[in-house]
């Protein structure tokens, strides 16, 4: 069965499997754990920053940036769109207390003129804006990236008006593939960045939050309160370093193989409408009278997953464990629901 319903399906390959049974291990919570240590440390390097800390999740990484930016009562901008609005749990609300101005980017990006309109004035009536959030590349958009221009415009605004940029990082590889940006370049930009490794880097689990070292010892306690200090984690992060060195530069061949999907659903005859293909997620909507639910379960019947992403709308995304055979798999498996 091939799986395209998400780039979280992977599983370790044989030489991640090696990395993590070699792992120098220790209690991560005393800041023992020599892989993990390597992993935040190597990842902040990376993109320019002080330190890091390891979280099971992109969300968790999400959260406790959030939590540690803002006060309960403050306001975050960010994209209709975004992950950290629609897909973690009500988290923002829950965890933090602050409320969000949703904006209407261009398929997920928003511009620095909206954020600059969007700032609410120190009125005491008023919710206090303290906090921008991006995401890159943008999910619920397939897979649509920010220019370096477009996030330094941002940021400028941010800068003016005392506001934290952060940057929800969970494909930022993939967005960094295709502008040929350095992740240290881009990451200037931003106070804090969620840097995911469970999903084009084929990990099984983890995400490193990274910023400046008094930003990171706050976070790092949030982390803990939301349960998420953990003991001999080192086994998790060395597949995390593994990744680094193997898993970044062939992202691309995922980009080529989605725009070759892209290319047989512009002409299949049950789709309205599909969106443009820039990175590794492809999202299309079907054609009246048929809803994704049918869909997905007659593609099904031919050996391919794809995920509905609402009543009409269809979500692939590939990965390092679709090959080219299961490539032509998928497209002889479309090109037969004509």
């Amino acid at each position: 069965m091939v799986d395209l319903r998400s780039d979280t399906v992977t599983r370790p390959s044989k030489g991640m499997l090696d990395a993590i049974l070699a792992a120098h291990v220790g209690d991560d919570v005393f800041g023992e754990d020599p892989s993990v240590n390597q992993l935040e440390e190597r990842t902040a390097k990376l993109f320019g920053k002080e330190a890091g800390v390891y979280c099971p999740s992109g969300t968790m990484t999400n959260q406790v940036a959030i939590k540690a930016h803002t006060q309960p009562g403050d306001e975050l901008i960010c994209d209709t769109h975004a992950h950290i609005y629609i897909n973690e749990g009500g988290g923002i609300a829950f965890n933090s207390g602050v409320q969000v101005r949703l904006l209407p980017g261009d398929r997920g990006r928003i511009s620095a003129a909206q954020v600059a309109e969007n700032i609410n004035p120190p009125f005491d009536w008023l919710p206090r804006t303290t906090l921008v959030c991006l995401e890159n590349t943008v999910n619920r958009a397939g897979g649509s990236y920010y220019t370096l221009n477009s996030i330094k415009e941002i940021s400028e605004v941010c800068k003016k008006n005392n506001l934290k940029l952060h940057l929800d990082g969970a494909r930022i590889f993939n967005a960094l593939i295709e502008t040929g940006d350095s992740a240290e370049e881009t990451a200037n930009y931003f106070d804090s960045v969620s840097v995911c490794f469970s999903k084009g880097l084929g990990c099984p689990v983890g995400s490193v939050l990274v910023g400046d070292k008094e930003f990171i010892k706050k976070a790092r306690r949030v982390r803990k309160v939301f349960g998420g200090g953990m003991r001999q984690a080192g086994f998790l992060a060395a597949a995390a370093n593994y990744a680094l060195d193997n898993n970044i530069k062939r992202l691309k061949d995922d980009h080529v193989r989605a725009k070759k999907i892209a290319d047989v659903l512009k002409n299949a005859s049950y789709v309205e409408e599909l969106l443009p293909v820039e990175t590794n997620i492809i999202i299309f909507t079907l054609k009246a009278p048929l809803t994704s639910q049918e869909f997905i379960a007659k593609l099904s019947e031919k050996g391919v997953k794809g995920i509905a992403f609402g009543k009409k709308m269809v979500r692939f995304v590939t990965h390092l464990d679709f090959d080219d055979y299961q490539l032509e798999e998928t497209l002889s498996a479309l090109k037969g629901l004509n």
